[in-house]
């Protein structure tokens, strides 16, 4: 019979790998913890109109990766390509504006999109989301940056750098592309197909073309910047002076856009120079019409999304730094060593103590190979004389050296192995 696989673009993590993650994970919360960030847990499927609406239909997320089906109540759903929108969307439907008008969340979890698998991209990938709401201030937009970098660097990355640029308002924002619609329509010949349907929709797009002949084209075009109104002029030059306060270097990209629809005024990226093109490991910017788009009050917003399998692939760290290990063996030898260790073993795991144990009645030398395989920091030797005297043998694995210990109180072998009982002991 034939061996069932994981989807193409679907990867398990592993045992081995997860330690990693869970490393991520806990210091993404603490991290945004101490900015006063709460985390939201969001489900992975919405309804489509709700990405359509927010990422906008123009962009090739909507038009080529959702993966969209029509549920039996004929109504389209999505799973979802990007966190911002099911938050925004969870933001109204509980009226959390109301309760505060400053809100700060993050959300960790799965994404999905369809798209080519290649090195470091997966049709479902994970990412960490941050979002502050109710701020139009430009210190909003800094201590955003400062969250972000703040965490990279503290889980390990190196040489984080990043790029940042306004694109602009509502406001703004059209004079600029009637220029850019007017300098690429003398330049259509050379535009993919993608371009030239973008350049009717929406031509900010068109800086995403990844086209070698497109991007020589780009390269040429007017820049946002020298288009964008004095209120967004001086906010974004608000923005790199708080950066500037906060010790944080950047450069700006002039060219850079966001791949969605909804961001406006400051975006940003940071990147590393150690996976070539595809070195972005999180980006981010500022989405001040996303709420009242999606049918809320006029409320602004920013907010970044950092690549989880992407910034894992990047840091220095190898996977078994983060491997849990037994802190106890339990090596037993007999029937009723065997009865014992059991017991023993389940009432130090209640107590807050990993440990393990053979079952399939094997030799000390494999039960031995068996606690050095795990890379059990201890190892109990119980055998039939053990049992007899009341003592076992108490091995650290490390040294070799051994000792004997008293088996009347489990808590002996607690203290010696320098172990703190935790104040949440289970009970059963």
């Amino acid at each position: 019979m034939k061996l069932i696989t994981a989807v193409r673009g679907f990867k398990d993590i592993l045992p081995s790998e997860v330690g990693k993650w869970r490393y991520i994970e806990d210091k993404a919360g603490e991290i945004f913890g101490n900015f006063g960030l709460h985390e939201i847990r969001i489900p992975v499927l919405e309804k489509t109109e709700l990405f359509k609406r927010s990422i906008g239909e123009a962009t090739d997320i909507v038009e080529k990766e959702m993966y969209t089906f029509l549920d039996r109540g004929d109504e389209y759903l999505t799973l979802r390509p990007e966190a911002t929108a099911s938050v925004i969307r969870a933001y109204l439907q509980h009226s959390m504006h109301a309760a505060d008008h400053v809100v700060k969340l993050f959300t960790i979890g799965p994404m999905f999109r369809r798209e080519r698998p290649q090195k470091g991209r997966f049709r479902q990938f994970h990412q960490i989301n941050a979002e502050l709401i109710g701020m139009d201030d430009p210190r909003a937009d800094a201590e955003l940056i400062l969250i972000l970098i703040c965490f990279l660097k503290s889980v390990g990355m190196l040489d984080p750098r990043l790029e940042i640029n306004s694109l602009g308002c509502s406001g703004c924002r059209p004079s600029f592309r009637e220029k850019i619609t007017g300098f690429l329509k003398d330049k259509k010949d050379g535009l993919c197909g993608d371009c030239l349907r973008r350049l009717e929709t929406n031509p900010l797009r068109v800086f995403d073309c990844k086209q070698e002949s497109c991007r020589e084209i780009i390269a040429e075009v007017p820049q946002l910047l020298d288009y964008i109104c004095p209120e967004c002029r001086d906010h974004f030059g608000k923005v790199k002076e708080y950066l500037t306060a906060l010790d944080i270097s950047f450069a700006v990209n002039a060219k850079m856009v966001r791949g969605l629809d909804y961001y406006t005024r400051t975006a940003f990226e940071v990147t590393t120079g150690s996976e070539g093109a595809q070195n972005a490991v999180a980006g981010g910017g500022r989405y001040d019409g996303l709420i009242k788009e999606l049918g809320g009050p006029d409320i602004p917003g920013a907010g970044f999304a950092i690549g989880v399998e992407r910034l894992i692939s990047l840091l220095p760290m190898k996977d078994e730094e983060f491997a849990a290990h037994p802190r106890l063996f339990i090596a037993a030898l007999g029937d009723e060593a065997g009865r014992f260790a059991y017991t023993l073993c389940n009432r130090l795991r209640m107590q807050g103590i990993r440990a393990e144990m053979d079952y399939l009645g094997r030799s000390l030398k494999s039960q031995m190979k068996r606690s050095n395989k795990l890379n059990s920091s201890h190892t109990l030797i119980l055998g039939e004389r053990e049992m007899l005297e009341k003592k076992a043998e108490l091995r650290d694995m490390k040294t070799g050296t051994q000792e004997t210990l008293s088996l009347d109180n489990i808590n002996n072998i607690v203290k010696r192995m320098n172990i703190e009982h935790p104040t949440s002991n289970i009970e059963c």
